[in-house]
């Protein structure tokens, strides 16, 4: 688009379905350059993909022609049929419906980044669970959010 110019950051969360903890290490390296891969491909500018056992976080920069919901439903499909074309886990594979998103100003690229980046140590301590995450994350946030639509978390 001429004359158009922007700087979208997004950050995404979405979660396996079931809040399974099935995206053991050796699936979430693979897919999450996988993820990273969907995001170029799809034009979009991937700066943080990782995530744990159950959910993953992305962070991009979204362009203006496509929306955020478009984008996800793109990233969540392909990596879904990636995972069951390649039989990663047993039975079938699937993300939760929905997803998370926060913006981000460019100053704060650094400290998301390290955040997504650290999802690992993050989660070593059993008391930071996803669902204790993801609220934390909506209510930093200030987003109103009705609890019957959240994620299913177990």
């Amino acid at each position: 688009m001429a004359n158009t110019y922007t700087q979208i950051n997004v950050h995404s969360v979405f979660s396996v379905k079931g809040n399974h903890s099935i995206l053991n290490t050796e699936l979430r390296l693979k897919l999450f350059q996988y993820i990273h891969g969907i995001l170029k491909n799809m034009d979009l500018f991937p700066i943080a993909v990782n995530g744990w056992k159950d959910h993953v976080h992305t962070f991009f920069e979204l362009k203006p022609d496509i929306s955020l919901s478009k984008s996800m439903e793109i990233v969540k499909t392909n990596s879904s049929k990636w995972i069951n074309e390649n039989r990663f886990v047993p039975g079938k594979f699937e993300w939760q419906r929905g997803f998370g998103a926060f913006s981000h100003s460019r100053s704060q690229r650094d400290v998301v980044i390290k955040y997504i980046m650290n999802q690992e140590e993050y989660h070593r301590s059993k008391e930071n669970t996803f669902r204790k995450e993801y609220l934390s994350l909506l209510n930093q946030s200030e987003i109103d959010y009705d609890p019957r639509y959240l994620f299913e978390f177990y």
